[in-house]
């Protein structure tokens, strides 16, 4: 309890309030990107007739879009409990990487309660976000991350969901592509600045769009293709361009 009650002081001290605000400003981005995706969600599940307030508790418990649009398909198509769940994992099995990367910025001091707290959070763009932040990670400036993404998540999924199907289908096409607008915007800075960085995401769409295309690899599932590129591709990039770890944190 005295451990609890310590961590969270630092959390809410003056230096992590000022990481923690830096992560909400970082996160205003995610934000309007997650409610312009997630919106799109809310009127495809209240078009399946879905259960309003089920489809809003989903996007506030799973936070994961791909695996909640996998999800609503099954379950408008009668999938099982066992069959919903292995698709869940398939295509969450991403996250387990990018929480095992994380993991390593976070200093070997921090509680387990945040540790947890943070791994729910972690998404692909809030993953970007905090991987490449400078220095040691530090819960304060994730919870600032999620302080933007997660309500701008389950906000647009709820406006989704009263909203209804009113839109025209072209302007749900549109929003449709928005988190990947969002995606892009956030690799480019840093490619643009590090020509390493610029040549691993020049090979890491080089090598997804072969694993679409190629006969027998394209049948593979979108989730594990994930894992093997990720795999692969940053096992390479750690051999060939290793980077020195900052003992400092760039506040």
């Amino acid at each position: 309890m005295l451990k609890f009650i310590k961590s969270i002081k630092e959390v809410i001290s003056v230096k992590s309030t000022s990481v923690y605000l830096r992560g909400v400003r970082n996160g205003l981005p995610v934000f309007f990107g997650y409610l312009a995706v997630s919106f799109s969600f809310g009127i495809l599940a209240r078009g399946l007739k879905l259960d309003p307030a089920g489809i809003v508790l989903m996007s506030a418990l799973n936070f994961t879009s791909a695996g909640q649009f996998a999800a609503i398909g099954s379950i408008a198509a009668g999938a099982g409990y066992i069959e919903l769940a292995l698709t869940q994992l398939v295509i969450n099995l991403r996250y387990c990487l990018m929480s095992s990367a994380l993991s390593q910025k976070i200093s070997d001091k921090a509680p387990f309660f945040h540790r947890l707290f943070m791994a729910f959070g972690n998404t692909d763009e809030v993953f970007a976000l905090a991987v490449s932040y400078g220095g040691e990670l530090t819960p304060a400036y994730f919870y600032g991350l999620m302080t933007a993404a997660l309500p701008g998540w389950v906000s647009g999924t709820a406006l989704g969901v009263i909203s209804g199907s009113i839109l025209p289908a072209r302007l749900l096409s549109a929003l449709g592509i928005a988190l990947y607008a969002m995606f892009i915007a956030i690799i480019i800075p840093p490619a643009r600045k590090n020509r390493t960085v610029a040549g691993i995401v020049g090979a890491s769409m080089a090598a997804s769009f072969l694993f679409s295309a190629l006969p027998v690899i394209k049948n593979i599932s979108s989730g594990f293709k994930i894992i093997i590129l990720t795999v692969l591709i940053s096992a390479v990039a750690a051999v060939f361009f290793p980077v020195e770890t900052e003992e400092k944190n760039e506040n």
